[in-house]
């Protein structure tokens, strides 16, 4: 087993570096290692747009919907960054879009929240539900019409 301790794991994810990930792997590195934020090498791969290494984690058994001290997971991370095609991609390989965080907030809430329209399109194309609310009442509906998204209130309005 390797030592987490004598490696910035994070920063190899962070930088996209598969090959020195990969080996590390092999040698026994937990995919699921977090740093003290609560970070998971997969959120900090997704949240740095590295899909090559969202894949090899994953691949290698990282949890697609692990969350942080906060309860967010990976895709609700792009949908405050804003990689839509990142967040397609987990999506189609299999990222719950109805997840809750510890404010009860889901990825279509975050989307709104954001304004990633385009996030936002392709979770309504995978099913989310538009009627969950946060811990604060709000629908991802409401926040599209607090943050003057008409399209996308557009949408949320036809899905409701």
């Amino acid at each position: 087993m390797i030592d987490p301790q004598n490696v910035d794991y994070h920063e190899i994810a962070r930088r996209g570096d598969t090959e020195v990930m990969q080996a590390f792997i092999e040698a026994g590195l937990d995919p699921e290692l977090h740093d003290h934020r609560g970070y998971s090498l997969l959120m900090i791969a997704a949240y740095n747009d590295q899909r090559e290494m969202v894949d090899l984690l994953l691949d290698a058994g990282a949890d697609i919907d692990g969350t942080d001290a906060a309860g967010n997971t990976p895709l609700m991370g792009l949908c405050f960054k804003g990689h839509k095609d990142l967040a397609q991609h987990l999506i189609e390989r299999g990222a719950d879009v109805n997840a809750r965080n510890n404010a009860n907030a889901t990825a279509l809430i975050m989307a709104a929240m954001f304004a990633q329209t385009g996030i936002a399109r392709a979770l309504l194309d995978r099913g989310a539900d538009t009627t969950l609310a946060d811990a604060q009442g709000r629908t991802a509906l409401d926040v599209a019409r607090t943050t003057d998204q008409p399209k996308l209130v557009e949408w949320l309005t036809k899905s409701v």
